[in-house]
């Protein structure tokens, strides 16, 4: 009798251990569950907000033939790393380089480009020194440079200027 009073009471307890990890399984899957309907939720407005931009905005860009799409960011595949003669002693300068292009046709026609884009870009780099490119306004004003000359080469090719802005994401100079 007391042997039957002892499997009684460990069956139970087995029992209290598969109904408590039954209860935790129910619960991560609810929170799973909770979780993506809430993430599906908000992404519908989201993408509801981003059509009625690219809308206002090609609204907008037909009047402007200046900005036609939203703003994309062309990244050029290498860093530009060339030498620059300086007053006491001659710099190495790496500069990590992205294009802003509105559209996707105009991201398209850049990245067609790159090869034109990097021989542009190489060429503007080289003509200045190191002097120059120690100061802020030095950088901005080889940044203005850039655009100008990357510009003019996309209009002679493409007929359009492509490249809105040039852009340093990363400067080093040593």
């Amino acid at each position: 009798m007391a042997e039957e009073t002892d499997l009684e009471i460990e069956e139970t307890g087995g029992n209290k251990k598969k109904i408590i990890i039954i209860a935790a399984i129910a619960a991560v899957v609810l929170v799973v569950v909770a979780v993506l309907f809430l993430t599906s939720a908000d992404d519908e407005p989201v993408e509801t907000l981003a059509e009625e931009e690219t809308v206002s905005q090609t609204v907008e860009s037909s009047s402007s033939s200046a900005e036609t799409g939203s703003a994309l960011y062309v990244a050029m595949p290498r860093p530009f790393v060339f030498n620059v003669p300086g007053a006491s002693r001659d710099r190495i300068v790496q500069i990590k380089v992205q294009l802003l292009v509105r559209g996707d046709v105009n991201e398209e026609v850049a990245k067609k480009h790159i090869p034109l884009i990097e021989g542009t870009l190489l060429s503007v780099f080289s003509t200045t020194t190191a002097d120059e490119l120690s100061t802020s306004a030095g950088k901005e004003t080889l940044r203005l440079s850039a655009v100008d000359k990357v510009q003019e080469a996309m209009e002679g090719v493409e007929g359009s200027k492509v490249i809105e802005r040039v852009l340093f994401t990363g400067f080093v100079m040593q």
